[in-house]
């Protein structure tokens, strides 16, 4: 099997976590390591303005003006959370949606990705839910240029959590620039690892996750795909459980998981053991996904100051080259 050939783009979350690690450092390692596009997180073009005394949409021009210069084109603004379905006053959040998509506009992003709600008091109602998520769309639509709304699953949102679901709301909120991000990690810790199991993984978790990707194979449109995000997780030893110094009560496991143990793509020795690699090879090489390919990590160890950008950004481009060695094996971790 060859290794893909889709743009390559990184998240600024994966390029260090602790406040020192400013943003222009985090696009400068992201250019350096051969990345073509980057996920700007909101929370650090926030900071990057404040340190600088700028307005956030000043901030916001000159990260623009950056990546040009660096030659890194803005993918998207992240991640815009809780929206649908929040028991708040539509007007308001609506008001915050504008903001964040006038930010996008001066970014120049192509996307605001918008992870599914998570929030336990949330209304679960489809009808509301789309008619919310049409007026987001909307929003992003109305001047230009258009933003695209990147909806994203994850394993403990509450009424969205596989791709099945997200397909479902695409297909009902039916905007042309409405669609949907899918994530490695989500998928893999919904249907295949387990946080609570010795082994790792559910007992019937090769199974489920190879029906859902010959499923996603057969029947997922791919106008509906605006891009793909690549991330592992580490194994728990032991087991979790509400004694782990991570447990926070009330939060969802794969949650905690999520923030402190997600390492990127095969970083077994960082105890990475998901299977990203039939994930990518499904969604990717069976499905023929030609869009962007971005790294999302989320790693306990990237909130040293000692860890720098630079670093981050090798590691990323070493899983991703480890990642398509793999891929070229054609050997599969799935037993089915």
């Amino acid at each position: 099997m060859k290794a893909f050939d889709n743009k390559l783009a990184i998240s600024t979350s994966s390029l260090g976590l602790h406040p020192s690690h400013s943003l222009d450092r985090k696009i400068h390692a992201a250019a350096s390591h051969g990345f073509k596009g980057i996920e700007i997180v909101h929370a650090d073009l926030k900071d990057y303005s404040a340190n600088r005394n700028l307005h956030i949409l000043s901030g916001a021009d000159r990260i623009r003006q950056l990546c040009q210069e660096e030659g890194l084109e803005i993918l998207s603004l992240c991640p815009f959370e809780n929206f649908e379905g929040d028991n708040s006053p539509l007007e308001g959040r609506l008001n915050v949606a504008a903001d964040w998509i006038k930010i996008a506009r001066i970014l120049g992003a192509t996307y605001l990705q918008v992870p599914a709600q998570f929030s336990k008091d949330a209304v679960g109602d489809d009808t509301l839910i789309a008619s919310e998520l049409q007026q987001l769309a909307d929003l992003g639509s109305a001047a230009e240029p258009v933003i695209s709304i990147a909806y994203e699953p994850m394993s403990w949102s509450i009424f969205c959590s596989t791709w099945q679901d997200s397909l479902r709301l695409a297909n009902l909120v039916d905007r042309s620039n409405f669609g949907i991000c899918l994530d490695t990690f989500h998928v893999a810790s919904k249907l295949w690892g387990s946080p609570y199991d010795p082994y790792g993984k559910y007992p019937n978790g090769d199974k489920i996750l190879a029906d859902s990707l010959r499923d996603f194979v057969q029947n997922f449109p791919l106008e509906k795909m605006f891009y793909i995000q690549l991330s592992d997780g580490e194994r728990f030893d032991p087991p979790f459980s509400d004694e782990h110094p991570w447990y926070v009560e009330g939060e969802a496991a794969e949650f905690t998981w999520s923030k402190h143990a997600r390492p990127f793509p095969l970083e077994v020795e960082l105890g990475g053991y998901l299977p990203a690699k039939e994930i990518v090879q499904a969604w990717v090489f069976e499905k023929g996904f030609q869009g962007w390919i971005s790294l999302e990590s989320f790693d306990r160890r990237m909130r040293e100051r000692s860890v720098e950008p630079e670093h981050c950004a090798s590691r990323a481009e070493s899983s991703l080259q480890r990642l398509q060695g793999s891929l070229c094996s054609g050997k599969s971790q799935l037993k089915l």
